[in-house]
């Protein structure tokens, strides 16, 4: 069992920057691989980033490519998303999860555990 508790979303403007971060606690945080997810009102969830166990393997969608890195520290149990340049299109609930696989066209069926999510609204 994985734990996972996301925080740092909120109201931005266009633009703007927020850095999300997800703590983990339960199995060996260090041995698994890590998503972001968002999920926008009528939408579905899509994959937003991925990150391999040892952080040196990381995925990205082109929606965030070179806006968003995501980054993990396994000594604080946390992987993060630091997301710039804003669009409102952003705006969405974001999920970290635990995933078996987090390269090529990642779905959420490839992840095991998330957490309740943490809002992002973008506005104009």
């Amino acid at each position: 069992q994985v734990q996972l508790v996301e925080s740092g979303g909120g109201l931005v403007q266009a633009g703007g920057s927020l850095r999300l971060s997800c703590a983990a606690s339960g199995r060996t945080f260090s041995s698994i691989g890590m998503g972001w997810f968002r999920q926008a009102p009528g939408k579905e969830r899509e994959f937003v980033a991925g990150i391999g166990w040892g952080g040196g393997i990381r995925n990205y969608a082109d929606s965030v490519k070179g806006r968003s890195t995501i980054s993990r520290d396994n000594a604080k149990n946390t992987v993060y998303l630091q997301m710039v340049s804003l669009k409102p299109e952003d705006t969405a609930v974001y999920y970290c999860a635990a995933c078996k696989r987090v390269l090529g066209a990642v779905d959420a069926g490839a992840c095991e555990y998330w957490g309740q999510g943490t809002h992002v609204t973008v506005s104009s």
